[in-house]
């Protein structure tokens, strides 16, 4: 089982987007994926079909100890499970200030089920909190979704200081999988360069699969689907295909 946390500090890069479509991609390929909604927003768990009345139990009574994974675990019609949320979760913050090895919660929820999938992906909120926090320490490495704009870096640099901590005190195991390009817009000569900055900073860390500016990419989530369920010829539903074949090669190896 490989679990991996999407993670960014930063809000609007395409967290989500890619948590929902790499896991129907990933599942599309024949691997046995859950999904795991940490973020209180719930964009997750609507954008794979799931309302907010279906999602009870949520993440959030799997955190605080008054469910197990098997009950907060929905089945989704794209042929992988997730662990919904809504804004309940919200709670989940101040409530596990108070509960006994609060940063170990959800890994030690995952171990209940460990042979059950072949990926978990963790979508993480856009801050550093006690939620993302778990996320980070349950995860073997985390796949950091970024769009190539001069802000970017800046926040590149903070969250790679946060992993580091994390490492240094919680997960010592905790790595980075890989940087994905999202939204990315080949007409413009800034993207170009943070992009060649990117390859020359972090290597093969960048993955060769690059996400377009797609507006079926965009309109999917709005009917609950992932895109390759809404439109699987388009150009954000190609590149999540090619970013789980990607994915898979790098694990084999």
């Amino acid at each position: 089982m490989k679990v991996l946390a999407i993670t960014n500090q930063k809000g609007g890069v395409g967290k989500t987007t890619t948590a929902v479509n790499l896991a129907a991609s990933l599942a599309a390929e024949g691997k046995r994926v859950l999904l795991i909604d940490m973020d209180p927003q719930g964009n997750a768990t609507t954008g794979s079909g799931i309302t907010k009345k279906e999602a009870l139990p949520t993440v959030y009574q799997l955190l605080i100890g008054a469910a197990t994974l098997i009950d907060v675990c929905i089945k989704t019609d794209f042929y992988f499970d997730i662990l919904p949320a809504n804004r309940e979760l919200a709670g989940a913050e101040v409530e596990m200030i108070e509960l006994e090895q609060r940063e170990y919660r959800l890994k030690k929820a995952l171990a209940q089920n460990h042979a059950e999938y072949d990926f978990v992906l963790i979508d993480c909120p856009p801050a550093l909190n006690m939620l993302t926090v778990n996320a980070l320490v349950a995860a073997d490495s985390v796949l950091i979704p970024m769009q190539c704009e001069y802000y970017a870096l800046e926040g590149l640099s903070d969250l790679v200081e946060t992993l580091r901590k994390v490492r240094q005190h919680l997960n010592s195991r905790l790595e980075i999988e890989g940087l994905l390009r999202t939204m990315y817009n080949s007409q413009s000569t800034l993207t170009q360069q943070v992009s060649s900055e990117l390859e020359s900073h972090f290597g093969d860390k960048v993955y060769k699969t690059i996400v377009p500016r797609n507006v079926r990419l965009a309109e999917a989530p709005s009917y609950g689907k992932p895109v390759i369920a809404f439109d699987k010829n388009s150009k954000g539903a190609q590149a999540y295909s090619a970013l789980a074949q990607e994915i898979l090669e790098r694990v084999a190896q």
